[in-house]
């Protein structure tokens, strides 16, 4: 048995390539340049890309407001065609009904019942199936 602790020493003492200093890294790692700039230019490419996210995120919700609204002479023409509809149905129409009448989408078209409402022209009232009807104010059964 005491061979076995010289042949561990003797293995201890065969120089193994990389060993005395530590892994290797591959090239690529070691010196990048882009991290470099990065790294140097911090504090002017962090917050300009900020800016350049909250400009983007900016422009998408202004987009998306101009989008869904109407302009005045096309809500004028869609009240006058829902008053129009819902004059031939005394006792009212629901939503779904509604939106097949007039081929307005059924955000844009209960934001228009919504403001006719304000405006005093319109009532509802919600069925037991959960269903908004509309009327015309004055024209049908009362609730």
């Amino acid at each position: 048995m005491p061979l076995a602790p010289s042949i561990l020493s003797l293995l201890a003492q065969i120089p193994f390539p990389g060993l005395d200093r530590g892994p290797e890294k591959p090239a690529s790692s070691v010196d990048p340049n882009y991290f470099e700039l990065l790294e140097r230019n911090s504090h002017i490419v962090y917050p300009a890309v900020g800016v350049l996210v909250l400009a983007l995120v900016t422009m998408a919700i202004l987009q998306a407001t101009k989008a869904q609204d109407m302009d005045g002479a096309a809500k004028a023409e869609f009240k006058k065609l829902i008053v129009d509809e819902l004059r031939r149905y005394p006792a009212g129409l629901e939503t779904p009904d509604l939106a097949a009448a007039t081929g307005l989408d059924r955000s844009k078209l209960v934001r228009l019942l919504d403001q006719m409402q304000q405006d005093g022209v319109l009532v509802s009232h919600v069925t037991t199936q959960r269903q908004t009807v509309w009327r015309v104010k004055g024209i049908g059964a009362r609730y």
